[in-house]
């Protein structure tokens, strides 16, 4: 870490930028590191300093909201926030920050749906999960979900992409159940990412907690209806119905009832997808995101003092 520090002082004495963006999720470790870095930007090199908060960790914002006074000592240095929901957003303030805090997206990259085609695409019934194959992320939620549909969408299928520590266990499930169609393409990237959302027509994320999670909006950028959970930075922008639905259980029943319910009704499974690609292009293209950054930059080096 020392050198890191070291490098990060000679790169703001180098470049002398006009604002300093520390980009830490919460958690243990980087509330560490960065609360170190803030103290370095804003009291040794006197520079304009916004932390940007990506990940939230639900238990350790139960730790800090037993005593948040060293939280805020810590980070109230810094000149703005930014953060990815309207919950955080509101934590940050019942722990007695008093600088701005500012509600933004993450983005998606515009070159995977460079060559897609909204038009071509025929919607049928593969549901898609594609996130780390944790518990917390609700692998194993989708999994039960999928026997329930299984037995009234006999034809449906079920892709998993994507590595972790639960993948063993959930290979294991899926064999138990001894249902078909169940296929695990591990992690992948590039040509297999943009393929394997192209040729899924539902999305499906029973997240037990996110800050805004990434594929959530890729998936709406191909054209995919979503059903998650009411977490994160979700809950201030995502239309229930319109653009899927938030299951706000961790019932996988409820979970099945809602694929069912878009299986079954194959227009309104397309209308969604049509309605949720449109959304992403304009507001999760980097072009879009990169604006709104750059306003709320401004506003912040308007208003802050060094």
């Amino acid at each position: 870490m020392w050198f890191d520090i070291l490098k990060y002082i000679f790169k703001i004495l180098t470049l002398q930028p006009d604002v300093v963006l520390l980009n830490p999720s919460l958690r243990s470790g980087a509330i560490k590191r960065d609360s170190s870095y803030l103290w370095l930007s804003k009291r040794l090199l006197k520079r304009k300093t916004i932390v940007f908060f990506h990940g939230w960790d639900k238990d350790l914002e139960k730790v800090i909201d037993k005593n948040p006074v060293k939280f805020v000592n810590k980070f109230n240095k810094a000149d703005a926030f930014l953060v990815l929901s309207s919950q955080f957003q509101n934590k940050l303030t019942e722990w007695g920050v008093t600088k701005p805090v500012k509600l933004t997206t993450t983005k998606i990259d515009d070159e995977l749906i460079n060559d897609f085609n909204l038009q071509r695409k025929q919607y049928g019934k593969t549901l898609l999960f594609m996130a780390r194959v944790e518990r917390d992320k609700g692998i194993f939620i989708t999994l039960k979900a999928f026997k329930k549909i299984k037995k009234v969408h006999t034809d449906a299928k079920l892709v998993i992409a994507g590595s972790g520590s639960a993948l063993t266990e959930a290979v294991k499930l899926a064999e138990q159940q001894g249902i078909s169609d169940i296929y695990f393409k591990g992690y992948v990237r590039g040509v297999d990412l943009v393929n394997t959302y192209q040729n899924a027509d539902l999305y499906i994320l029973p997240s037990y907690g996110e800050g805004m999670p990434t594929t959530v909006l890729e998936a709406m950028a191909f054209g995919l209806p979503v059903i998650t959970r009411p977490v994160g930075g979700l809950i201030d922008f995502f239309e229930n119905k319109k653009m899927g639905y938030l299951v706000d259980s961790f019932e996988p029943a409820d979970f099945g009832e809602d694929v069912i319910d878009l299986f079954d009704n194959h227009k309104r499974l397309s209308d969604i997808g049509r309605f949720n690609h449109n959304y992403a292009k304009e507001h999760f293209l980097p072009s879009k995101v990169a604006l709104r950054m750059e306003k709320l930059f401004s506003e912040v080096l308007k208003t802050s003092n060094a």
